[in-house]
């Protein structure tokens, strides 16, 4: 009884010892914090996860912008503008939101999530590379076996609603 209850108490002390040891935001001490506006909060922790955030946030940013200007800026409301007026008022639109981004990726909350995600994907244990060759084959086998039954079916089908008359036309013309 004692042996099952152990492990159950260890998971109980390390997550009161994480509690313990994780500051919460406004309890950061001005190392952490950095000294400017323009500081990254905790430098060198979750550094990947950081990038490829701004960098997919960044990526539908320049999307909402292409659409901007391919939609917005092609309203008759908008004609009297130039072309250079218009690519500014795309590129003041962007800088706005790379500032938004930025100040967003360094708020303390969003910075603790981002490195505990990436410590949590450092402990995934991945799939080999031939292991996961040998899987999407099967995938790949098993969905055009799949297609090619159902296919089978649709034809019975149609044959058959064409045989009672409920389809005027077979399912191959």
């Amino acid at each position: 009884m004692a042996d099952s209850e152990k492990p159950e108490l260890d998971d109980e002390a390390e997550e009161k010892s994480e509690r313990q040891n994780s500051a919460p935001a406004a309890a950061l001490s001005d190392k952490d914090s950095g000294g400017g506006f323009f500081s990254i909060l905790k430098p060198g922790q979750g550094y990947w996860t950081r990038m490829v955030t701004a960098g997919v946030l960044l990526l539908l940013m320049a999307l909402l912008a292409h659409w901007f200007s391919q939609q917005v800026l092609l309203q008759p409301v908008f004609s009297g503008l130039t072309g250079a007026w218009k690519a500014a008022i795309v590129a003041a639109l962007l800088l706005l939101a790379a500032f938004f981004i930025w100040r967003y990726l360094n708020k303390p909350h969003v910075v603790d999530f981002l490195i505990e995600t990436e410590k949590e994907m450092a402990k995934v244990n991945w799939t080999a590379r031939r292991e996961l060759i040998g899987s999407t084959k099967v995938v790949i086998i098993f969905m055009f076996l799949i297609s090619a039954i159902l296919f089978c079916y649709d034809l019975l089908f149609g044959y058959l609603f064409k045989l009672i008359g409920i389809l005027k036309i077979g399912p191959l013309g």
